[in-house]
């Protein structure tokens, strides 16, 4: 089953302000990547929520929902381990 996919305004935000190519493209392919394996390997589930989740691609974090009712997932912020959480 595949899922659409929304982001945020403030990650959409965030990743179209990264000047580094390489890691933009990472960080792309691991959000698109979403749609097929929702909770791929290395997944965490936040504590203290019900259904939001992160993923770790290299020193950042995606952290995002899953609505399993309207088969959506929603990225709600991409950022840096040490500003992510904040």
């Amino acid at each position: 089953m595949t899922y659409a996919l929304l982001l945020d305004r403030s990650a959409a935000k965030y990743l179209s302000k990264l000047r580094d190519k390489n890691l933009k493209g990472r960080l792309e392919e691991a959000i698109k990547s979403l749609i097929h394996a929702p909770m791929p390997a290395g997944y965490k589930k936040l504590a203290g929520t019900v259904c939001t989740y992160r993923i770790r691609v290299g020193d950042y974090r995606i952290i995002y929902d899953i609505e399993q009712e309207k088969i959506i997932i929603l990225v709600l912020a991409i950022g840096h381990r040490r500003d992510i959480y904040r």
